[in-house]
């Protein structure tokens, strides 16, 4: 009986490596940050579990009932905790929105809206 060492390593390896990066993929918060009215909106999303907080969207324009898939770091319970501005895209109507999110799961959906006066300054 002849048996290839190294193919049996390769064999057993394999999965392995498939189980490893399926946990490390699993290590995100994924969900949709949805536009959830007509008007085109430039929004950004912040990652507020990292410290400091981060980036995730930037400036992205998402129109009317659209949605954009984002992933964030879990906090220690798994869940993301993200803020988020919106401008709408109207220069003569300028309308504003911004929200905290806490406890956001994985395939959730994240409204975003502007309906209020943009403060200056």
């Amino acid at each position: 009986m002849y048996c290839n060492s190294s193919r049996s390593v390769t064999l057993i390896a394999a999965p392995l490596l498939l189980i490893g990066t399926a946990a490390w993929s699993g290590e995100e918060v994924e969900f949709n940050v949805t536009n959830d009215g007509t008007e085109d909106l430039v929004v950004t999303v912040y990652d507020t579990s990292t410290r400091p907080s981060s980036v995730v969207l930037s400036n992205a324009r998402i129109t009317g009932f659209t949605s954009v898939p984002v992933s964030v770091s879990p906090d220690a319970s798994g869940h993301a905790n993200v803020s988020w501005t919106a401008v709408n895209t109207d220069a003569n109507f300028r309308k504003c929105g911004h929200g905290d999110n806490v406890g956001v799961g994985s395939a959730s959906t994240l409204s975003v809206h502007a309906d209020s006066s943009c403060s200056s300054g």
